[in-house]
């Protein structure tokens, strides 16, 4: 039977949408489970990285309290540092530990991190900033910038929802160049969105045939004329078979650049952290995460 490592960094995000919840209980259960357990609170995404490079001599392993960005922005130091990841799913979306399998009880998700079971997944990255569900230029970059911090802590998806209705009412098109493989095509969007995993926005899926350990990236752009017609294309999203409708296009490569005519916001597992031009490219299999 595997040794798991004892030394645990526990990072903690207090502003998490779950983040006020006591980890008392958790603690004790990794303790429990035989490890020993450094707690470090962090104030903004940028300290995540610091803190497990600053911290990463005296760690066998990292665990991440929060939500997607929260574990997306650990994923380069992680891999740099060659330790692996436990997600305790903190968030609003938790689509990574949502597409991993791991449980949304914490201890539950503590549970999985003691077991000790390993697995190796890819990590996405635009314009070096690393992302594990998707991302996106358009729609929602908007909705990430008009999204009220308060009202997402409070009402979670469904103040996604609200916030989305917002940004649907005035959305705009915009025009892009997509490079495939040297082959660039132009279009008239309303979104771009690069997919690393398979679930993301609360559950909508990427492709249909998705993984997050497959190598490739999944591209869609929302061509239409009409914007209102997401709604009848909303179960498709949900399923990954939105790439069945012509408004619609896909693509599946390991790397992709897009550039807009002026500079557009780049929104990866709900941060924005970039913008265009952007170069999207995938690592496969870069990082070692404790999953059921």
């Amino acid at each position: 039977m595997k040794i798991i490592a004892r030394r645990a960094l526990l990072l903690v995000n207090p502003k998490a949408r779950r983040g006020q919840e006591s980890i008392t209980p958790v603690v004790k259960r990794l303790e429990r489970g035989g490890l020993t357990v450094n707690i470090e609170p962090f104030e903004a995404l940028p300290e995540i990285a610091r803190d497990i490079v600053r911290l990463r001599h005296s760690a066998d392993l990292v665990i991440v309290c929060g939500g997607d960005g929260s574990v997306s922005s650990a994923a380069v130091a992680a891999m740099e540092s060659g330790l692996p990841m436990g997600i305790m799913p903190m968030g609003t979306a938790n689509d990574l530990a949502r597409t991993l399998h791991i449980p949304m009880d914490l201890l539950q998700a503590a549970d999985v991190i003691v077991q000790g079971r390993q697995r190796r997944i890819d990590v996405g990255t635009v314009n070096g900033h690393a992302f594990f569900n998707v991302a996106s230029i358009g729609l929602s970059t908007e909705l990430a910038q008009g999204l009220d911090p308060a009202l997402k802590k409070r009402f979670g998806r469904f103040g996604y929802a609200l916030a989305a209705m917002k940004v649907l009412a005035r959305a705009n098109h915009f025009h892009a160049r997509i490079t495939e493989k040297g082959t660039t095509i132009e279009a008239e969007t309303y979104q771009i969105a690069v997919g690393n995993g398979r679930h993301y926005g609360g559950g909508n899926v990427v492709e249909e045939t998705a993984q997050i350990d497959d190598g490739r990236l999944d591209l869609y752009s929302l061509e239409m004329t009409n914007l209102w017609k997401l709604a009848l294309m909303l179960r498709s999203f949900r399923s990954g078979k939105h790439g069945a409708w012509e408004e619609v296009r896909t693509a599946r490569c390991v790397e992709f650049d897009i550039e807009t005519k002026i500079p557009m916001p780049v929104n990866t597992d709900g941060e924005l952290v970039t913008s265009t031009p952007a170069h999207f490219k995938v690592h496969p299999k870069a990082i070692s995460v404790f999953a059921p």
